[in-house]
């Protein structure tokens, strides 16, 4: 329920969100209902937002998209209703140039679902998901780090978060993404590591290239 909408006042508070994620033209995958463009202006560095929902075809293959052409790839809420969450995932990263981000948020199982599927609140939902467990109640779980390790070595975890903040534990079971403030997901931002980046082993400061003590004046503030 407008889920994007409520992520917007806590990515706007954060400059990673602000100045690293959203930056230059994307895709909002499944972005229809609640597309990320409305918040653009609490965004400065955001360019042109493609929205792919059902009308621009299967979400879990993103035909028609080139590969490392998107500046960042947005998905609030679509890889629990795809077939394959895994071959998703594989081509949003696709679709990522090296360097940009991938943002994902799906439902927590606990938070969401609550020891109970398929879903009793959305019957479309095809899988569970959880940041990671050695067991699950849920036959149909997927633990998100095992799914960003199938990306390969090219993947750059940089967040993964249970969306609990505004979650009320303690309560009878009910859908609590029904409240305006309740999340009650998991977001997880996956950067692409250009190709030197991958041979050199690392994310490294530039090569050839001392700070000047002047910069470093500038750093230190004084």
């Amino acid at each position: 329920m407008k889920e994007c909408t409520k992520a917007f006042v806590r990515r706007a508070a954060d400059v990673n969100f602000t100045a690293r994620y959203f930056v230059g033209d994307g895709i909002d995958i499944g972005g229809g209902p609640d597309p990320l463009s409305l918040y653009a202006q609490f965004f400065p560095r955001l360019g042109q937002v493609r929205v792919w929902d059902i009308g621009q075809g299967d979400a879990q293959f993103m035909q028609g998209v080139a590969d490392d052409s998107c500046d960042f790839v947005h998905s609030s809420h679509c890889l629990e209703h795809l077939v394959e969450p895994q071959i998703g995932l594989q081509n949003w990263f696709r679709i990522l140039k090296p360097g940009g981000h991938l943002v994902v948020v799906v439902p927590d199982e606990d938070l969401y679902e609550q020891g109970i599927f398929p879903s009793t609140y959305n019957p479309d939902h095809k899988w569970t998901f959880t940041i990671a467990k050695a067991r699950s109640w849920s036959p149909k779980s997927r633990n998100l780090l095992d799914l960003v390790g199938g990306l390969g070595a090219a993947a750059d975890l940089r967040k993964i978060e249970c969306l609990d903040a505004t979650y009320l534990y303690g309560l009878p079971r009910f859908d609590q993404t029904l409240t305006p403030v309740a999340e009650a997901g998991i977001e997880l931002v996956v950067r692409k590591r250009p190709r030197e980046e991958l041979q050199r082993g690392g994310r490294l400061p530039p090569a050839g290239r001392a700070i000047s003590a002047e910069e470093l004046r500038r750093l230190r503030g004084f």
